[in-house]
């Protein structure tokens, strides 16, 4: 099995990998499979169910929010977190959800989006099910997604062991444990940060490569931008307040400069 830094470090509206990114993913192929099947425009109502920790800790993680902004077509990788809530809000009050963006249904947040506390699903402690109806109450389409966790998500098409397929890409230097990574760059000469790009560049090209990288770089720095300007409570119910922001600066912002593994050049950090 090979795994990309870009499975390890991927771009998503927090909190939670599992309770978050892929719920609102679940959401959005919901949605788009509808479209796909020209279902679409046939749609008078949606509905959404969460078992198991999905229900009984959604709410903390944003998951209820995540499945809203899913099925209006939005990606963890894209979606305007600027402006989330503020749409969440819209669809509470006002009583409607845009699926895709593009067509618009009744939609009860109370009534239509079930957190189930105390009821699991069979594969997977974090399911969830979404149905579409017509305006006849007839089923059109009904679906059950597991989030199993960073961010990945399966149907219950693809539960059982000959169904979920992992990574088989061919490596340039294959490892499973520290020691034979260690053992590896002894050999080869290469440093640990060298050897991973030569893997890498069984996915992407090395220019995909840095500028993947710096992306992710970019949005950690804006993420801890904005979490050290921020003050008043943390979304979630549980009345945490943001303290980032009244934390004492004895000097001023402190400049770390971290070396890039590929060219030599540097990125900086503003603890």
């Amino acid at each position: 099995m090979a795994i990309s830094v870009f499975d390890l470090f991927s771009i998503g509206i927090g909190p939670s990998s599992s309770h978050t990114v892929g719920p609102m993913r679940a959401a959005r192929i919901f949605a788009r499979r509808l479209r796909n099947e020209d279902l679409l425009g046939s749609v008078a109502s949606v509905r959404a169910e969460l078992y198991g920790s999905l229900g009984a800790t959604g709410h903390g993680h944003g998951t209820p929010k995540a499945v809203l902004l899913g099925l209006e077509g939005d990606s963890p990788r894209t979606v305007d977190v600027e402006t989330a809530d503020a749409r969440v809000e819209r669809i509470k009050d006002s009583g409607r959800i845009r699926l895709l963006g593009e067509h618009e249904v009744p939609f009860s947040f109370d009534d239509d989006l079930v957190l189930h506390r105390r009821k699991t699903l069979d594969y997977h402690a974090n399911g969830m099910t979404l149905w579409a109806y017509d305006a006849g109450g007839a089923e059109l389409l009904s679906k059950t997604y597991y989030s199993v966790g960073g961010g990945f998500v399966v149907d219950e098409d693809a539960v059982g062991a000959d169904r979920i397929k992992l990574d088989d890409t061919v490596l340039k230097y294959p490892f499973r444990t520290g020691d034979e990574l260690l053992r590896l760059t002894q050999e080869t000469g290469l440093s640990i940060s060298s050897l991973m790009l030569e893997n890498e560049r069984a996915w992407r090209t090395e220019e995909e490569i840095h500028e993947g990288l710096l992306e992710i770089w970019r949005v950690m720095q804006a993420c801890t931008a904005r979490g050290m300007s921020r003050e008043g409570i943390l979304p979630g119910g549980l009345r945490v307040r943001r303290r980032a922001a009244m934390t004492p600066v004895n000097s001023g912002p402190r400049e770390t400069r971290w070396p890039t593994p590929w060219s030599g050049s540097r990125c900086t950090r503003w603890p």
